[in-house]
């Protein structure tokens, strides 16, 4: 991934330390609690948190994924940003963040398993968000989404999904 391309997002991005995240932007952990939790559908145990910060540019997305834990999001700074998600029956529900104006919230929670992807909302220059997950994100409780294979489940959604998928 280059540099990016607007001098504010370029001036966050150093000033955090955030590196090109697999799903598409920027991102830093910035906390990952000791303690470790067991909970059902997870092989082992987990940190009972994990905290990153995460930006989006204009032209950037992160693709949709899934997690096996609830993720709630949290707008610091910059535009809108629209978290696109299927639900676990498959309907597509878009999560606005942002300051609290026209029909943005600045704190949304995706729940575990559901497939989800962000993007700036209309016009937007960048975004920076945090994420937090509980139980801690784990790798091996991490899914990229496949474009065929998802098109294939939910055919109503196939330009969503291709917006979103690499």
């Amino acid at each position: 991934m280059s540099a990016p391309k607007d001098a504010t997002a370029a001036a966050l991005v150093a000033r955090l330390g955030l590196v090109p995240h697999p799903e598409g932007g920027w991102y830093r952990e910035t906390w990952r609690d000791g303690r470790a939790v067991t909970a059902a559908g997870f092989d082992g145990p987990r940190s009972a948190s994990t905290a990153i910060y995460y930006l989006l540019e204009a032209g950037q997305f992160s693709a949709l994924h899934r997690i096996a834990s609830d993720e709630a999001w949290h707008h610091y700074a910059g535009d809108d940003l629209e978290v696109v998600c299927l639900d676990a029956e498959g309907a597509a529900r878009t999560l606005r963040l942002g300051p609290l104006t026209g029909e943005a919230t600045p704190q949304a929670v995706v729940p575990a398993g559901w497939w989800f992807g962000s993007r700036l909302a209309a016009g937007g220059r960048w975004a920076l968000v945090g994420c937090t997950v509980a139980p801690g994100f784990d790798f091996r409780d991490f899914e990229m989404a496949d474009r065929a294979a998802l098109t294939a489940r939910y055919p109503a959604h196939a330009a969503l999904i291709a917006s979103l998928t690499r």
